[in-house]
């Protein structure tokens, strides 16, 4: 397998220009710090924090709770594979609304940085297409961001982009660790975009 060489700093402000016209949810870690760094940790982010496993689940429910919001998740390698049989779940209920992107570092980040099982054999990318999700690619390189840019924007949905990097750090960004006050902050986001919507 080719080692990656992208820097997974570069990677979320290429696949999402415009991140406020999603709801977004993200795993823990080095995935909850780039999307909090892209958008600035927005109302309309909700970043876990110590819930492995928890990003794919909870994106699944909010995009069929809000079937006219595009919903998109950020996660990590290790944390996909923590709760993999939610891809099986998303394949199922067949949110088109839905998103997922997974910055595979093929590293377990929180723990030392050993190998992961997608630094040897495993392809994510092949796994949600084995789901049944319609829409699955894989990124290795700077050229793939812009495909997999237009892949978000117009493949049908649920779609799942898993982009390979090059282990190093998550974006320098200090989170609110709060979850109650971060939980309420994106209530209020998501019920008053519902409510603009209803006109």
């Amino acid at each position: 397998m080719t080692e990656p060489s992208l820097d997974r700093r570069e990677v979320l402000g290429a696949l999402f220009p415009d991140p406020g016209d999603y709801l977004m949810v993200a795993g823990l870690a080095g995935s909850a710090r780039d999307a909090a760094a892209l958008t600035d940790e927005a109302d309309y982010l909700f970043a876990f924090g110590g819930a492995m496993g928890g990003a794919v689940p909870m994106g699944l429910g909010m995009a069929l709770a809000a079937p006219d919001r595009k919903v998109a998740v950020i996660t990590g390698d290790g944390e996909l594979l923590m709760n993999a049989g939610a891809l099986a779940s998303i394949a199922s209920t067949m949110p088109e609304n839905l998103s997922i992107v997974c910055i595979d570092n093929g590293r377990h980040g929180e723990t030392g940085g050993q190998l992961g099982h997608t630094a040897r054999r495993t392809d994510l990318a092949r796994l949600a297409e084995g789901a049944g999700l319609p829409s699955s690619m894989t990124v290795t390189d700077a050229a793939g961001l812009g495909e997999a840019a237009a892949f978000l924007k117009d493949a049908p949905g649920p779609r799942f982009v898993c982009v390979r990097v090059a282990p190093g750090p998550p974006a320098d960004y200090q989170r609110n660790w709060d979850p109650a006050e971060c939980r309420l902050r994106f209530r209020r986001a998501w019920r008053e975009a519902s409510a603009v919507r209803r006109g």
